[in-house]
């Protein structure tokens, strides 16, 4: 009987997946063991339609893995989905040009390509888990770095209204530090009733820019303050190393990603943040340049 089972087990075809991922659809398609085309479907991107095209594979053989597009934005659900579902992803990128000027575009020939990317082993990396504090730590950062862009435009928007101001309001200001100037903006009551002059607008602009600039400052404050808790939590020994604080950590997680065995060296580490050595060498010359790809936040903060 148990024999009978295993070579039933051995019988079922295997399968690779390939997905070509949209905000509201994905299209899906399915390669056998000698790359022959066997089915291609759409489906919604939800959770219904994430469960369906688990099942619709399922039901051609036995899925050995599945390349996806967009595993960080239109595919981070799926992606979940499959990795809940005890399937391997694998994350790919678009068909490269000589496909688009054989083929053309569409999706199924989008999602074929991605599936045959990953049974040719042409692309190898697997897909970030994005379940876990790394997610958390993502989502915190991602409003955070956008509060200290917009902070930085509300002061320097600050800056040219004080420069070009009347004299009352330029002269009180123009020596003050940033900080001194939208503390004293925001005391400012100009008076509606004279909002026509110059300077009464001048002063409920600056009002509006200082209170923007405060309502930002807490902003940031609250979600440094979370991102500390989250990476003393997730990485310690990190944050432990001298001038290497939360946010130098946060970045470098989420450039990782939870799963850091996906990278099975350092030099793959060293890739993805662009720090790798690369050969440029030419004729006697022997010599090397620094890898300029990879992930630009990460390099940064390393």
């Amino acid at each position: 009987m148990s024999a009978a089972a295993d070579t039933a087990q051995v019988q079922i075809p295997l399968v690779t997946g390939g997905v070509d991922t949209h905000q509201l659809t994905h299209h899906a398609a399915l390669l056998d063991s000698e790359l022959n085309q066997i089915a291609d479907r759409e489906f919604a991107a939800t959770s219904t339609g994430y469960q369906e095209l688990v099942d619709w594979m399922a039901g051609y053989g036995r899925i050995a893995v599945v390349g996806v597009e967009s595993t960080g934005s239109y595919g981070a659900g799926l992606t979940r989905h499959l990795l809940a579902a005890g399937i391997e992803v694998v994350e790919v990128s678009g068909p490269e040009k000589a496909t688009r000027v054989k083929q053309g575009k569409s999706d199924p020939i989008d999602a074929y390509c991605a599936a045959r990317q990953v049974a040719t082993g042409a692309v190898t990396g697997r897909a970030k888990v994005t379940t876990g504090i790394v997610e958390a730590i993502r989502m915190i950062k991602i409003p955070r770095d956008a509060a200290v862009r917009d902070r930085t435009r509300a002061y320097s928007q600050l800056r040219d209204l004080i420069t070009t101001a009347p004299a009352p309001i330029h002269d009180e200001l123009i020596a003050m530090t940033g900080h001194q100037r939208a503390r004293r903006a925001a005391a400012y009551r100009p008076d509606p009733n004279r909002i026509h002059e110059p300077l009464q607008a001048a002063k409920q602009a600056l009002r509006a820019l200082a209170h923007r600039i405060g309502d930002l400052d807490a902003e940031i404050a609250a979600a440094d303050k979370t991102l500390n808790t989250l990476t003393k939590q997730a990485v310690p020994s990190l944050l432990a190393m001298r001038q290497v604080g939360p946010q130098t950590s946060a970045q470098l997680l989420i450039t990782a990603g939870e799963n850091i065995d996906r990278m099975r060296t350092e030099a793959t580490f060293a890739k993805l943040v662009g720090v790798a050595p690369l050969p440029a060498s030419s004729g006697k010359t022997r010599r090397h340049r620094l890898n300029r790809g990879g992930d630009r936040h990460a390099n940064s903060a390393l």
